[in-house]
């Protein structure tokens, strides 16, 4: 981590031409970028692993998870919008819980963000070896990473443009999926190994909790997971050309996405394979099409679930890169990290060191190469890290309603629920953390990120301490 003090200030003065954003999203990208943040490695991977452990109240356990997390979005969008100069929600954070929340936030976020696309690029590692079993999962990995490094270097249009694509590639994939499933429902399909494509499955008591009450909680992780991306609109404020009137109908559609994107894949998912031909060590997608007798057709969803993490990755690099160019701003890391590029306007430096963190994290494929293994531990290491930031979200969130209820009388944009759903969401995740406990993999992810925390606060300690001593 970088240090947070700052030399001198004419060593480091900026001005706004070095550091201002351009506002170059459009509605278009960012419509399209929410609605890809909404389908991403959690779907197309991690639903084998949760449909494994739930069985058919995975679908429960997503319209929960969804329903939590649009909560989270309205307080985020009700808050973002109540002051012009807000440019991602660390800036409201900072503002009602003040600089030490604001620094445990935008730090925790820019990590989640990193290990977030670690898991992203390993699970490449895992699809490539589709074609390739051979090939050792940190090839591929590595290679995705520099592409993607890469392609951030060139402009924030070119992300949205890429986001753009990718996001439009899983929309007609997963629409294509869900009209197969239920064609092979209504015709009664019947697979090579004699199971016929039925709503029944949905709801057989064998299905419902295979595992009992504990795999029930298990499924939680995955589906926390899954949602990862869909505050990135908060992030994004700073570069989007008409905010107050794109994110409010950004973060209004999110409901009809888990519906059709989640629920009913599931559901198409369980009612073709049925439960127990769901592998947890394979994408649900792709098993699908190949019990279909169409090779073929599985070869091009996995594809297309590779896309999907690369998509992923993607808003991984934006999002940290900019977390880390914000904690720059507010002087919560190394000054350089504010520096952008003359032409394209982008925070090179912070790109370049999150890159590299991002880098030394997936070389942990070398010593866990099971792509799955790895995967959970990491994943549940990032849905802790985004119920740490949603929280903070809220907690701001009940403050701001205590502080200022004249900007919320005067919204238009007001928080559904108000200050009694806020408790209840931020009570809701509290109970999440402790569903972690329950299984053995995602033990170990609890256990270790209260070292985060812990050395979070020694260097915030050690900032205030080295502060004080200069003034």
């Amino acid at each position: 981590m970088p240090s947070s003090l700052h030399p001198p200030h004419q060593q480091h003065s900026a001005t706004p031409s070095t550091t201002t954003l351009h506002r170059s999203l459009s509605g278009r990208h960012i419509q399209m970028i929410a609605l890809g943040g909404a389908i991403g490695t959690g779907l197309f991977m991690g639903a084998g692993q949760s449909i494994h452990m739930a069985g058919s109240s995975i679908l429960l356990i997503y319209l929960i998870v969804g329903f939590f997390s649009f909560m989270v979005m309205r307080a985020m969008g009700e808050v973002l919008l109540s002051k012009q100069g807000y440019l991602s929600f660390a800036d409201f954070v900072r503002d009602y819980l003040g600089p030490q929340a604001s620094f445990f936030l935008g730090w925790s976020y820019w990590l989640s963000w990193i290990v977030t696309c670690i898991a992203d690029v390993v699970v490449c590692g895992g699809y490539v070896q589709y074609w390739f079993p051979d090939l050792p999962a940190w090839g591929p990995a590595l290679t995705t990473l520099l592409f993607l490094c890469l392609l951030n270097l060139l402009s924030v249009k070119m992300f949205a443009e890429t986001e753009f694509w990718f996001a439009l590639i899983k929309v007609i994939t997963i629409i294509a999926l869900i009209g197969m499933g239920g064609y092979m429902i209504l015709v009664g399909w019947q697979s090579p190994d004699g199971v016929t494509a039925s709503l029944r499955h949905l709801v057989d008591p064998s299905t419902l909790l295979p595992y009992g009450i504990g795999g029930f909680f298990a499924g939680f992780q995955i589906a926390i997971f899954s949602f990862t991306g869909i505050e990135l609109l908060g992030t994004m404020t700073a570069e989007t050309k008409t905010p107050e009137r794109i994110l409010p109908r950004a973060i209004n559609a999110l409901p009809i996405r888990v519906i059709i994107f989640y629920l009913l894949s599931m559901a198409v998912i369980i009612s073709v394979t049925t439960w127990q031909h769901v592998s947890p060590d394979v994408s649900p997608f792709v098993t699908l099409f190949a019990k279909a007798g169409l090779p073929a057709a599985a070869a091009i969803i996995n594809f297309v679930a590779l896309s999907a993490a690369i998509s992923s990755a993607n808003s991984g690099v934006y999002s940290s890169t900019r977390m880390l160019y914000g904690l720059s701003i507010d002087k919560h890391a190394h000054w350089q990290f504010r520096i952008l590029s003359r032409v394209t306007r982008i925070p090179v430096r912070s790109l370049f060191f999150s890159c590299l963190c991002m880098l030394s994290g997936t070389l942990l494929l070398f010593f866990i190469p099971n792509v799955v293994t790895l995967f959970t531990i990491i994943s549940t290491l990032a849905a802790i890290l985004v119920i740490f930031s949603w929280g903070m979200i809220l907690a701001a969130y009940l403050v701001y309603r205590k502080r200022r209820d004249d900007l919320h009388q005067q919204s238009q944009f007001k928080m559904v629920g108000g200050r009694p759903m806020a408790w209840l969401t931020l009570l809701f995740f509290l109970l999440a953390v402790v569903m972690m406990f329950f299984d053995e993999d995602t033990l170990k992810a609890v256990a270790i990120s209260p070292l985060w925390f812990l050395t979070l606060w020694a260097i915030w300690r050690f900032k205030q301490r080295a502060a004080s001593t200069m003034r």
